[in-house]
């Protein structure tokens, strides 16, 4: 396979990067051929998290640290089913299960990639399905979500994990209290499972719904940072619809497929109690999202209304200013005019007309006067004072 062979040349490439320098070669310190230093020994990690082997009547058989041992005591267990749980695993672990269990090598492509879109897919005897699980964070109130593969096959069931969630452990816990549900095969590991991560949707929709809540209260209370936080919770009702909306359709797939390979009635009421908690989610995403969406509206409407109302409030200061103004320059105006004539008879100039007139001043009074009443009647009859 394509992976395999990329993998050993990254090793090759890797080892001779570790290989020591021959004495005096370029690049080679001095005292690299007296004291070599050992490379440090890298041990590989195991993507296993948990593998058993479980009976025809459901029980636990074995227990395995090991891919190969799990292989072996399947092989030893007739009717039996090998359960096995892997997080971020490498191509060689994947390449190992595809060459046991025959998987498919677009299944292992897409399984080594992951950021699928939930899906179910069927190569031969095998189903491959894509889950999006999700948790709500309660300390950074946001949505993560994750991706679980799961390989469905005669006599087993490898799920790949790529996230912290779902809790599988729970999952395995739970089945093997029931043996009788283990004892029904394979369809019954993936029923639990996708029961599982349509549990874990509920906590998310409650998150949901309080940061709704409470977007609505900072929306009406014209907190200003309150439209970035509307737009986040927007693309995530967004991812969470996309995790949720497609694995409607993997149910739908899989409660055909349940009667058309004659999987067993009671886990087919199972299969169809999942879909109905999955349709119960997505019409609470679609509401939150239609919701949301109304929000918005509101929010640049008040927005919008604030605006105006700033807007009013400064043109009714810029006409109460001019106002001001007018009756400050009128009045300026008005004792400008016997200012201008007291300054003109006071430049005390000898050849000037009515300088020695005996009615000079009493003529210079009247006039002032008579400007400034006439300046007055003026700026009253046009409002300005």
């Amino acid at each position: 396979m394509a992976f395999s062979s990329n993998r050993s040349v990254r090793t090759r490439q890797m080892l001779g990067a570790l290989r020591p320098r021959r004495p005096g070669a370029p690049g080679t310190p001095p005292y690299a051929a007296e004291t070599p230093t050992p490379p440090t020994p890298i041990r590989p990690r195991s993507a296993m998290v948990a593998a058993a082997v479980y009976d025809d009547e459901g029980h636990r058989s074995a227990s395995v640290t090991r891919l190969a041992d799990a292989f072996r005591a399947l092989r030893s267990t007739p009717g039996g089913m090998a359960w096995i749980g892997l997080e971020r695993p490498d191509e060689h672990e994947l390449a190992a299960l595809a060459r046991e269990f025959d998987l498919h090598p677009l299944a292992i492509e897409d399984a080594i990639q992951a950021h699928q879109r939930p899906k179910i897919e069927r190569y031969g005897d095998t189903l491959f399905v894509v889950l999006h699980a999700a948790r709500y964070l309660d300390s950074i109130e946001e949505v993560e979500f994750s991706e679980l593969h799961l390989f469905v096959g005669p006599d087993f069931v490898v799920s790949v994990r790529h996230g912290d969630s779902p809790d599988l452990t729970a999952v395995r816990a739970r089945l093997e209290s029931t043996p009788q549900m283990l004892a029904r095969g394979p369809e019954a590991v993936l029923y639990a499972i996708m029961d599982r991560v349509v549990d874990d949707y509920a906590p998310v929709v409650s998150g949901l719904d309080y940061d709704i809540d409470q977007i609505e209260g900072e929306v009406f209370s014209g907190d200003a940072h309150v439209s970035r936080r509307i737009y986040e919770l927007s693309r995530e009702l967004v991812d969470f619809q996309r995790a949720v909306r497609p694995l409607q359709s993997v149910c739908l797939s899989l409660a055909k497929g349940a009667e058309k390979y004659q999987v067993d009635e009671e886990l087919q009421a199972y299969l169809r109690d999942v879909a109905d908690h999955l349709t119960e989610v997505a019409e609470s995403v679609e509401t939150y999202r239609v919701a949301l969406r109304d929000i918005l509206t509101v929010n640049a409407t008040l927005v919008a209304q604030r605006q105006n109302e700033e807007m009013t409030h400064l043109t009714e200061v810029s006409i109460q200013q001019g106002e001001e103004v007018k009756k400050i320059s009128g009045w300026a105006a008005i004792l400008f005019a016997p200012t201008l004539v007291g300054t003109v008879y006071g430049m005390n100039f000898d050849i000037m007309p009515e300088l020695h007139w005996a009615w000079g001043y009493p003529v210079a009074l009247v006039l002032m006067l008579g400007v400034s009443v006439s300046l007055f009647a003026v700026f009253r009859w046009k409002k300005w004072i």
